[in-house]
Protein backbone atom coordinates (compact mmCIF):
# COMPACT_ATOMS: atom_id res chain seq x y z
CA UNK A 1 0.00 0.00 0.00
CA UNK A 2 1.52 2.67 -1.35
CA UNK A 3 -0.33 6.92 -0.37
CA UNK A 4 -0.49 8.66 -3.56
CA UNK A 5 -3.52 10.95 -2.71
CA UNK A 6 -2.60 11.52 1.36
CA UNK A 7 0.36 11.10 3.16
CA UNK A 8 -0.31 9.27 6.26
CA UNK A 9 -0.36 12.21 8.29
CA UNK A 10 -3.35 14.11 6.11
CA UNK A 11 -5.63 10.64 6.80
CA UNK A 12 -5.36 10.85 10.30
CA UNK A 13 -5.43 14.33 10.16
CA UNK A 14 -8.30 14.48 8.31
CA UNK A 15 -10.13 11.71 10.19
CA UNK A 16 -9.58 13.30 13.44
CA UNK A 17 -11.61 16.27 11.96
CA UNK A 18 -14.40 13.83 11.05
CA UNK A 19 -15.01 12.55 14.12
CA UNK A 20 -16.13 15.79 15.59
CA UNK A 21 -19.24 15.12 14.36
CA UNK A 22 -19.69 11.69 14.32
CA UNK A 23 -21.31 10.48 17.26
CA UNK A 24 -24.23 13.23 16.71
CA UNK A 25 -24.89 11.69 13.39
CA UNK A 26 -23.96 7.98 13.80
CA UNK A 27 -27.13 6.54 14.35
CA UNK A 28 -29.41 8.32 12.07
CA UNK A 29 -27.07 7.65 9.30
CA UNK A 30 -26.79 3.72 10.46
CA UNK A 31 -30.84 4.00 10.42
CA UNK A 32 -30.33 5.30 7.05
CA UNK A 33 -28.06 2.94 5.52
CA UNK A 34 -29.87 -0.20 6.76
CA UNK A 35 -33.56 1.14 5.70
CA UNK A 36 -32.16 1.64 2.33
CA UNK A 37 -31.78 -2.05 1.63
CA UNK A 38 -33.83 -5.47 2.86
CA UNK A 39 -31.28 -7.22 1.82
CA UNK A 40 -27.59 -7.41 3.21
CA UNK A 41 -24.27 -6.94 1.30
CA UNK A 42 -22.43 -10.25 -0.43
CA UNK A 43 -19.63 -10.30 -1.94
CA UNK A 44 -18.44 -13.92 -1.64
CA UNK A 45 -18.40 -15.02 -5.49
CA UNK A 46 -18.79 -18.54 -6.25
CA UNK A 47 -16.52 -19.26 -3.13
CA UNK A 48 -13.83 -17.08 -2.59
CA UNK A 49 -14.56 -13.61 -0.25
CA UNK A 50 -13.90 -10.31 -2.34
CA UNK A 51 -13.26 -7.23 0.47
CA UNK A 52 -12.32 -4.11 0.52
CA UNK A 53 -9.52 -2.28 2.54
CA UNK A 54 -11.23 0.80 3.97
CA UNK A 55 -7.71 2.96 2.71
CA UNK A 56 -9.54 2.78 -0.52
CA UNK A 57 -11.89 5.10 1.05
CA UNK A 58 -9.07 7.82 2.07
CA UNK A 59 -10.63 10.32 -0.48
CA UNK A 60 -13.83 10.88 1.15
CA UNK A 61 -15.30 11.31 4.97
CA UNK A 62 -13.68 8.14 7.09
CA UNK A 63 -15.85 7.92 10.31
CA UNK A 64 -16.97 4.79 11.18
CA UNK A 65 -20.66 4.61 10.20
CA UNK A 66 -19.09 6.51 6.86
CA UNK A 67 -16.79 3.21 5.90
CA UNK A 68 -19.86 0.95 7.17
CA UNK A 69 -22.11 2.95 4.12
CA UNK A 70 -19.44 2.62 1.68
CA UNK A 71 -19.48 -0.88 1.96
CA UNK A 72 -22.99 -1.54 1.97
CA UNK A 73 -23.52 0.92 -1.20
CA UNK A 74 -20.74 -1.34 -2.65
CA UNK A 75 -22.28 -4.62 -1.68
CA UNK A 76 -18.87 -5.78 -0.15
CA UNK A 77 -19.63 -7.93 3.10
CA UNK A 78 -16.35 -8.23 4.32
CA UNK A 79 -13.62 -5.57 5.13
CA UNK A 80 -9.70 -4.71 6.00
CA UNK A 81 -10.21 -1.69 8.53
CA UNK A 82 -7.57 0.44 9.16
CA UNK A 83 -6.24 1.74 12.58
CA UNK A 84 -7.57 4.96 12.88
CA UNK A 85 -11.37 5.24 12.53
CA UNK A 86 -11.42 2.47 14.95
CA UNK A 87 -9.44 4.14 17.40
CA UNK A 88 -11.10 7.34 17.35
CA UNK A 89 -14.37 5.83 17.66
CA UNK A 90 -12.78 3.99 20.61
CA UNK A 91 -11.87 7.61 22.32
CA UNK A 92 -8.33 7.44 21.11
CA UNK A 93 -6.89 11.41 22.32
CA UNK A 94 -6.30 13.72 19.18
CA UNK A 95 -3.71 15.31 18.19
CA UNK A 96 -4.29 18.90 19.21
CA UNK A 97 -2.81 22.02 16.59
CA UNK A 98 0.94 22.53 16.83
CA UNK A 99 1.48 19.30 18.91
CA UNK A 100 4.87 17.78 17.22
CA UNK A 101 4.55 13.88 16.91
CA UNK A 102 6.94 12.55 19.24
CA UNK A 103 4.49 14.04 21.78
CA UNK A 104 1.04 13.02 20.12
CA UNK A 105 2.93 9.53 20.28
CA UNK A 106 3.75 9.35 23.42
CA UNK A 107 -0.30 10.06 24.12
CA UNK A 108 -1.86 7.82 22.17
CA UNK A 109 1.26 4.92 23.58
CA UNK A 110 -0.48 5.81 26.92
CA UNK A 111 -3.75 5.44 25.90
CA UNK A 112 -3.51 2.01 24.38
CA UNK A 113 -1.84 0.77 27.12
CA UNK A 114 -5.32 1.29 29.42
CA UNK A 115 -8.54 1.65 26.39
CA UNK A 116 -11.22 -0.33 27.38
CA UNK A 117 -12.35 -3.07 24.47
CA UNK A 118 -16.18 -2.17 24.66
CA UNK A 119 -16.07 0.53 21.63
CA UNK A 120 -14.18 -2.11 19.72
CA UNK A 121 -16.66 -5.11 20.71
CA UNK A 122 -19.21 -2.23 19.65
CA UNK A 123 -18.31 -1.45 16.29
CA UNK A 124 -17.96 -5.46 15.36
CA UNK A 125 -21.71 -5.22 16.23
CA UNK A 126 -22.53 -2.26 14.30
CA UNK A 127 -21.08 -4.12 10.95
CA UNK A 128 -22.40 -7.28 11.67
CA UNK A 129 -25.95 -6.45 12.21
CA UNK A 130 -26.16 -5.09 9.10
CA UNK A 131 -24.04 -7.86 7.49
CA UNK A 132 -20.31 -6.95 7.23
CA UNK A 133 -17.08 -8.92 8.60
CA UNK A 134 -14.14 -7.70 9.88
CA UNK A 135 -11.45 -10.08 9.02
CA UNK A 136 -8.36 -8.21 9.78
CA UNK A 137 -7.53 -4.16 10.74
CA UNK A 138 -4.05 -2.72 10.36
CA UNK A 139 -3.47 -0.59 13.64
CA UNK A 140 -0.46 1.49 13.77
CA UNK A 141 0.46 -0.11 16.46
CA UNK A 142 2.49 -2.96 15.76
CA UNK A 143 5.99 -1.02 14.91
CA UNK A 144 9.75 -1.07 16.15
CA UNK A 145 8.98 2.14 18.13
CA UNK A 146 6.10 0.77 19.75
CA UNK A 147 5.73 -0.92 23.32
CA UNK A 148 4.85 -4.34 23.92
CA UNK A 149 1.33 -2.87 25.63
CA UNK A 150 0.71 -1.40 22.76
CA UNK A 151 1.06 -4.31 20.52
CA UNK A 152 -0.94 -6.50 23.18
CA UNK A 153 -3.42 -3.70 22.82
CA UNK A 154 -3.45 -4.06 18.80
CA UNK A 155 -4.35 -7.59 19.09
CA UNK A 156 -6.75 -7.48 21.76
CA UNK A 157 -8.65 -4.85 19.76
CA UNK A 158 -8.29 -7.07 16.96
CA UNK A 159 -10.12 -9.99 18.70
CA UNK A 160 -12.82 -7.16 19.87
CA UNK A 161 -13.65 -6.91 16.13
CA UNK A 162 -13.24 -9.84 15.40
CA UNK A 163 -10.75 -10.07 13.17
CA UNK A 164 -8.69 -13.32 12.45
CA UNK A 165 -5.56 -11.68 11.60
CA UNK A 166 -3.83 -7.90 12.06
CA UNK A 167 -1.85 -6.76 8.94
CA UNK A 168 1.72 -4.14 9.03
CA UNK A 169 4.74 -3.46 6.59
CA UNK A 170 6.79 -5.87 6.99
CA UNK A 171 9.49 -5.34 9.34
CA UNK A 172 13.14 -6.16 9.92
CA UNK A 173 13.71 -9.78 11.49
CA UNK A 174 14.06 -9.07 15.09
CA UNK A 175 10.85 -7.38 14.72
CA UNK A 176 9.03 -10.02 12.76
CA UNK A 177 10.50 -12.45 15.35
CA UNK A 178 9.47 -9.80 18.18
CA UNK A 179 5.69 -10.30 16.98
CA UNK A 180 5.76 -13.75 16.05
CA UNK A 181 6.31 -14.65 19.84
CA UNK A 182 3.37 -12.01 21.00
CA UNK A 183 1.23 -13.11 18.47
CA UNK A 184 1.73 -16.88 19.51
CA UNK A 185 0.46 -15.67 23.04
CA UNK A 186 -2.32 -14.18 21.64
CA UNK A 187 -3.22 -17.12 18.71
CA UNK A 188 -3.79 -14.50 15.88
CA UNK A 189 -2.43 -14.24 12.72
CA UNK A 190 0.29 -11.12 11.14
CA UNK A 191 -0.24 -10.80 7.98
CA UNK A 192 3.32 -8.83 6.47
CA UNK A 193 2.72 -6.34 3.99
CA UNK A 194 5.35 -5.48 1.05
CA UNK A 195 5.65 -3.44 -1.79
CA UNK A 196 8.26 -3.16 -4.64
CA UNK A 197 10.97 -4.76 -2.20
CA UNK A 198 8.48 -8.78 -2.79
CA UNK A 199 10.58 -11.52 -4.15
CA UNK A 200 9.93 -15.08 -3.88
CA UNK A 201 11.59 -15.45 -1.07
CA UNK A 202 11.14 -12.45 1.02
CA UNK A 203 8.93 -13.68 3.82
CA UNK A 204 10.90 -16.64 4.61
CA UNK A 205 12.81 -15.55 7.84
CA UNK A 206 9.02 -14.60 9.55
CA UNK A 207 7.78 -17.35 8.61
CA UNK A 208 10.08 -19.66 10.07
CA UNK A 209 10.50 -17.79 13.12
CA UNK A 210 6.70 -18.39 13.92
CA UNK A 211 3.80 -20.42 13.00
CA UNK A 212 1.97 -16.74 13.51
CA UNK A 213 3.77 -14.99 10.98
CA UNK A 214 1.78 -14.87 7.67
CA UNK A 215 1.81 -12.87 4.44
CA UNK A 216 -0.91 -10.29 3.08
CA UNK A 217 0.28 -10.20 -0.01
CA UNK A 218 -0.34 -7.41 -2.79
CA UNK A 219 0.28 -8.96 -6.17
CA UNK A 220 0.00 -5.49 -7.63
CA UNK A 221 3.37 -4.36 -5.86
CA UNK A 222 4.40 -8.36 -6.64
CA UNK A 223 3.98 -7.97 -10.33
CA UNK A 224 5.85 -4.19 -10.45
CA UNK A 225 8.67 -5.57 -8.19
CA UNK A 226 9.38 -8.55 -10.22
CA UNK A 227 7.65 -8.31 -13.84
CA UNK A 228 6.34 -11.94 -13.57
CA UNK A 229 3.23 -13.25 -12.15
CA UNK A 230 2.33 -14.06 -8.46
CA UNK A 231 0.81 -17.18 -9.39
CA UNK A 232 3.12 -19.24 -8.53
CA UNK A 233 4.27 -17.67 -5.55
CA UNK A 234 0.43 -18.07 -4.41
CA UNK A 235 0.69 -21.60 -4.95
CA UNK A 236 4.18 -22.12 -2.91
CA UNK A 237 2.73 -19.98 0.47
CA UNK A 238 -1.25 -20.14 0.20
CA UNK A 239 -1.34 -21.77 3.37
CA UNK A 240 0.62 -18.78 4.94
CA UNK A 241 -1.19 -16.54 3.23
CA UNK A 242 -3.50 -14.61 5.61
CA UNK A 243 -5.14 -12.22 2.81
CA UNK A 244 -4.40 -10.63 -0.11
CA UNK A 245 -4.38 -7.19 -1.82
CA UNK A 246 -5.86 -6.72 -5.08
CA UNK A 247 -4.70 -3.95 -7.59
CA UNK A 248 -3.43 -3.47 -11.57
CA UNK A 249 0.18 -2.33 -11.68
CA UNK A 250 2.53 -2.58 -14.88
CA UNK A 251 5.88 -4.38 -14.74
CA UNK A 252 9.12 -2.72 -13.80
CA UNK A 253 7.90 0.01 -11.00
CA UNK A 254 5.47 0.81 -13.08
CA UNK A 255 2.26 2.81 -11.97
CA UNK A 256 -1.19 1.84 -10.78
CA UNK A 257 -3.67 1.21 -13.72
CA UNK A 258 -7.47 0.67 -13.69
CA UNK A 259 -8.35 -3.00 -13.30
CA UNK A 260 -7.52 -4.80 -16.53
CA UNK A 261 -4.92 -1.89 -17.77
CA UNK A 262 -1.61 -3.09 -16.57
CA UNK A 263 0.33 -6.34 -16.28
CA UNK A 264 -1.38 -7.84 -13.24
CA UNK A 265 -3.03 -11.24 -13.78
CA UNK A 266 -5.73 -10.07 -11.76
CA UNK A 267 -8.12 -12.76 -13.23
CA UNK A 268 -5.99 -15.58 -13.46
CA UNK A 269 -5.33 -15.04 -9.69
CA UNK A 270 -9.30 -15.21 -8.76
CA UNK A 271 -9.37 -18.28 -10.89
CA UNK A 272 -6.45 -19.84 -9.20
CA UNK A 273 -8.32 -19.13 -5.91
CA UNK A 274 -11.78 -20.43 -6.91
CA UNK A 275 -10.47 -23.42 -8.73
CA UNK A 276 -7.64 -24.60 -5.75
CA UNK A 277 -10.88 -23.32 -2.83
CA UNK A 278 -8.36 -21.14 -1.03
CA UNK A 279 -10.03 -19.47 2.27
CA UNK A 280 -7.99 -16.20 2.22
CA UNK A 281 -9.84 -13.26 0.83
CA UNK A 282 -8.92 -11.30 -1.64
CA UNK A 283 -8.95 -6.95 -1.01
CA UNK A 284 -9.80 -4.66 -3.35
CA UNK A 285 -7.29 -1.76 -2.84
CA UNK A 286 -8.20 0.92 -4.84
CA UNK A 287 -4.97 2.87 -5.48
CA UNK A 288 -5.70 4.40 -9.28
CA UNK A 289 -5.89 7.86 -9.93
CA UNK A 290 -10.32 8.32 -9.45
CA UNK A 291 -11.04 9.78 -13.34
CA UNK A 292 -12.72 12.96 -13.22
CA UNK A 293 -15.88 12.97 -12.04
CA UNK A 294 -15.96 9.57 -10.19
CA UNK A 295 -15.39 8.63 -6.49
CA UNK A 296 -14.46 6.24 -4.49
CA UNK A 297 -17.23 4.28 -4.00
CA UNK A 298 -18.10 4.33 -7.82
CA UNK A 299 -14.38 2.89 -8.63
CA UNK A 300 -14.32 0.22 -5.73
CA UNK A 301 -17.99 -0.95 -7.44
CA UNK A 302 -16.07 -1.07 -10.52
CA UNK A 303 -13.62 -3.39 -9.38
CA UNK A 304 -16.17 -5.24 -7.27
CA UNK A 305 -17.65 -5.94 -10.57
CA UNK A 306 -14.24 -6.72 -12.27
CA UNK A 307 -13.80 -9.25 -10.07
CA UNK A 308 -17.51 -11.01 -10.14
CA UNK A 309 -16.53 -11.22 -13.89
CA UNK A 310 -13.82 -12.45 -13.67
CA UNK A 311 -15.39 -15.40 -11.17
CA UNK A 312 -17.83 -15.98 -13.32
Amino acid sequence: MKQHNLSRRDFIGRSVMAAAGFLAFSKPLLASVVSGRADKPNSLINGVQIGVITYSFRSMPGTIDDLLKYCIDCNINAIELMGDAAEIYAGAPKREAGEDWAAFGKKIAEWRGTAPMDKFKEIRKMYHDVGVSIYAWKPNALGPKNSDAEIDYAFNAGKALGVNHVTVELPDEAQTKRLGDIAAKHKMMVGYHAHTQATPTLWDTALSQSKYNGINLDIGHYVAGTSSSPVPFIEKYHDRITSMHIKDRKFHDGPNQPWGQGDTPIKEVLQLLKNNHYKFPATIELEYKIPEGSDAVKEVKVCRQFAADALA
